[in-house]
């Protein structure tokens, strides 16, 4: 069997890959670059996911938030050895002071749901060699964006860190993909400086097939991570000013 190690540092060549939220902007790039890369098979999941014009993609039925629906995805996508956890949601009328409801529906889908995925997923990374898995985070978890988007990013940023420890021993690579805005539709309703989906999702597989643990795609996100390390007092003052200026836009 074809071990992680040896797949490093070259392409997508015979593996098996699954996106979830593959519907989306950043998703179906996901998929679309994965065949590019000689991926053998790219399962694309959603909700209700769409017809693709190619042999190598399996449409999957998943319901994130569904426990049933993620227990039927993995017996129907036994070989996957590339797990993307992309799926998400980010309502424009999204605050942290809102509804609990929906900071609980949030939650629900873009920590839990994902979540749920990948642990569901280890076991079938650990029977094929050990693959990879890959999840989709946000600089947002590092600024003080008053959302429940931000906030939910900001726990599976962690959780990321935890299940790349809890998945060591069964030689799972687990990497956290970072970056600010990206020009899909999610992102359609702010009017500032947006990635490109292909340069994002370019990234993200250079750092899967070079054994990269974290991926920081733009240059505000990379900028940010050399901050992090300022004291407090000089580094809230300064995210706060830039927060401003972005929601002015």
């Amino acid at each position: 069997m074809t071990t992680l190690s040896d797949k490093l540092g070259l392409s997508l060549s015979g593996r098996t890959v699954l996106v979830t939220g593959a519907n989306g902007g950043l998703g179906h790039e996901f998929v679309t670059q994965a065949l590019k890369r000689g991926a053998r098979k790219v399962y694309a999941a959603a909700r209700t996911p769409k017809s693709w014009n190619d042999a190598n993609v399996q449409p999957l039925p998943l319901d994130i938030t569904s426990a049933e629906a993620v227990i039927r995805a993995v017996a129907m996508a036994p070989d996957v050895d590339l797990l993307i956890n992309n799926a998400a949601i980010a309502p424009l009328s999204d605050s942290i002071s809102g509804p609990e409801d929906e900071l609980r529906r949030i939650f629900e889908t873009n920590f839990f749901g994902s979540l749920r995925v990948a642990n569901a997923f280890a076991p079938i990374l650990a029977a094929n060699g050990g693959g990879t898995l890959l999840n989709i985070l946000s600089s947002a978890a590092w600024i003080s964006m008053p959302t429940a988007y931000a906030a939910s990013k900001a726990a599976f940023w962690s959780a990321t860190n935890a299940l790349r420890f809890e998945l060591e021993g069964q030689g799972t690579q687990v990497v956290g993909l970072m970056v600010g805005m990206i020009d899909t539709p999610m992102a359609a309703g702010y009017d500032v400086p947006k990635s490109s989906p292909a340069s994002v999702v370019s990234q993200a597989y250079e750092g899967v097939t070079t054994g990269a643990l974290e991926v920081l795609a733009d240059d505000l996100t990379r900028d940010l991570k050399s901050r992090l390390n300022t004291k407090a007092e000089e580094f809230y003052p300064w995210m706060h000013a830039q927060l401003r200026t972005f929601l002015a836009h």
